[in-house]
């Protein structure tokens, strides 16, 4: 890379630096309650980093004026949940987890078996904690070339009393305006880095120097050849009777519930090198990843309007 070059990918991730921290604060001006959505996973890391910045001054330790939020579904890649806690005891960060199994025991989530997908009951649970600990704003790492209810869907997402999004009823947002006023029982949810794509994502991860969890990057795994995708072998999706397993090198482009969440063949071990693979990939990392959402097109659009991030 050219030093021109350089310059200029330096000078896009400052411009998309600038703008997450600028949504960041603008919603801490404006809501009461806000909450950041922290699994653990690329997107939520690179956002917590952007919400350090926003709120960094001088030499002072950083206190985020806000909450981190994990629904854990129970069905969570190990290695991203010891990576979660790690941050949060390096950084004092405070973390609230709701788990979607007691939803399940309240009896609010119901599923056929153990093993279903439990990726579309963490709305129920999101609700259900947004109640709970009285939040009137979320943050999350959603982008909008992630899928197209995403590249739909504003910034700032108003939600009404039922955590429900109406695409149709979405607030205009000219010249970076946001407006964030609710009536009691109503919810925000707000997209920090909605204009990035995962091509900013992994620069920027270079160019900062993040620590991810390790799945991110390529290592062997047992998986079964299925549907065009690679299934991990594991408790939660076990090889069938009729299927061969292979030991393959993967890694996660994006990384969710076990049940629905698979792995791509590669060889890069490093940010740069998985730089080079996005670079030349034809399919986003959800479609070429996620089972949830190739059910239909209108999977994710769907459930948002139930509540779902």
């Amino acid at each position: 890379m050219t030093q021109e070059q350089t310059q200029l990918n330096n000078e896009h991730l400052d411009w998309l630096e600038a703008e997450s921290i600028y949504i960041i604060r603008e919603l801490i001006a404006q809501a009461s309650r806000p909450a950041m959505l922290f699994s653990g996973g690329k997107d939520s890391i690179v956002m917590f980093h952007l919400a350090r910045k926003a709120f960094r001054f001088g030499a002072r330790a950083i206190r985020l004026p806000f909450p981190l939020l994990h629904i854990d579904t129970g069905h969570n890649y190990s290695e991203v949940i010891q990576f979660r806690d790690e941050i949060v005891q390096q950084t004092g960060a405070d973390l609230i987890v709701e788990y979607v199994e007691e939803s399940i025991k309240k009896g609010s989530v119901k599923l056929r078996k153990s093993t279903d997908s439990r990726n579309a009951a963490q709305a129920t649970t999101l609700l259900e904690a947004i109640e709970k600990h009285d939040f009137d704003a979320l943050m999350g790492g959603a982008r909008r070339d992630e899928e197209k209810a995403r590249a739909k869907e504003r910034i700032f997402s108003f939600r009404d009393e039922f955590g429900q999004w109406d695409p149709k009823a979405q607030r205009p947002e000219l010249w970076n305006l946001y407006n964030a006023r609710i009536s009691k029982g109503e919810n925000m949810r707000v997209f920090p880095i909605s204009n990035w794509t995962e091509l900013d994502v992994w620069q920027y991860i270079a160019r900062e120097n993040l620590a991810l969890p390790s799945i991110y990057y390529a290592h062997q795994r047992e998986v079964v050849k299925k549907n065009g995708l690679l299934v991990p072998v594991t408790p939660i999706t076990p090889k069938g009777s009729d299927e061969t397993s292979e030991l393959l090198s993967v890694r996660f482009r994006t990384v969710g519930d076990i049940s629905c969440t698979c792995p791509v063949l590669s060889e890069a071990n490093t940010p740069e090198k998985i730089i080079a693979e996005t670079v030349l990939s034809e399919i986003t990392e959800r479609g070429a990843t996620r089972m949830d959402d190739q059910t239909s097109e209108a999977s994710m659009e769907r459930r948002k309007k139930e509540g779902y991030f």
